[in-house]
């Protein structure tokens, strides 16, 4: 079991504050790591990070800003004085306010190009920064693994039927930026495994399925479905995978897709 410790070891986990983001903190607090718990609400990443215990850190910096970012690497150094595993969790997967109009708005042929271009940078262009400014201190060091949390959407396109309701009508659809940008992320891990791989740096990409979340009993049904397993995942789900990532259990993993899914993507 040693080989899944991460005792002395230094990890910070972007978008920390979300449904997944607190699971992947608490599973590298449990394998000994120090949690850096990185969000862009400073207030709720510091609360996760202190619901952890004391040693581990809350930062709030924004992963489409390399000055932010930069500032939150120089305090994690003065504090912890190294960087050894970095979660890419942060992301933004979209969002209507109306749920009347959601079907209408989320059509590819009517989707908005401000939204878009806001996924492209947060889901592409945070991963890409994040790796920059954390991977570079790894890079030095001569060691670190990189997590970059992908989706089943970013391998195979998204089914539009499990969001039809039991009476036939298209509530949503799972619009173009998700699937694209997750995409982006599977390819460009494989990028940075081999650019870094002569560093000791592994970069990995973990692609979860869909977690249950509240929604719509007929959308977790039609989801359930479409698993091997017959369930959407709960957050633990990816605890297991998270560590094995993280830590030197995976010592001779780079550039790869670890799919979590369910069976998703088996059927």
């Amino acid at each position: 079991m040693e080989l899944f410790s991460l005792k002395n070891k230094t990890a910070i986990v972007t978008g920390a504050c979300g449904l997944i983001g607190r699971e992947h903190c608490r599973a590298l607090h449990e394998a000994g790591a120090n949690v850096v718990a990185l969000d862009v609400n400073e207030a709720d990443a510091m609360k996760v990070a202190s619901a952890l215990g004391e040693q581990h850190l809350g930062i709030g910096a924004n992963v489409t800003s390399a000055d932010s970012l930069k500032a939150a690497r120089d305090k994690i150094i003065a504090r912890y004085g190294t960087i050894d595993v970095l979660v890419n969790n942060a992301a933004i997967n979209d969002m209507f306010e109306n749920p009347a109009m959601a079907a209408e708005q989320s059509m590819f042929e009517n989707y908005p190009l401000e939204m878009w271009q806001k996924s492209l940078d947060v889901n592409v262009t945070g991963v890409f920064l994040c790796s920059q400014v954390f991977g570079t201190v790894m890079a030095k060091q001569q060691g670190g693994s990189i997590i970059n949390i992908a989706s089943t959407y970013g391998i195979v396109g998204p089914d539009q039927s499990i969001y039809r309701n039991e009476k036939g009508e298209q509530t949503f659809y799972k619009s173009p930026a998700y699937p694209a940008t997750k995409g982006a992320v599977v390819n460009f891990t494989r990028f940075l495994a081999a650019y870094w791989g002569n560093k000791g740096v592994r970069v990995n990409t973990l692609s979860p399925g869909g977690v249950e979340n509240k929604q719509d009993e007929f959308f977790v049904a039609n989801y359930s479905r479409k698993t091997a397993l017959g369930r959407m995942a709960v957050p633990g789900d990816y605890k297991g995978a998270i560590v094995f990532l993280a830590s030197d259990a995976s010592a001779y993993m780079t550039g790869a897709n670890l799919i979590v899914d369910g069976g998703w993507t088996a059927m």
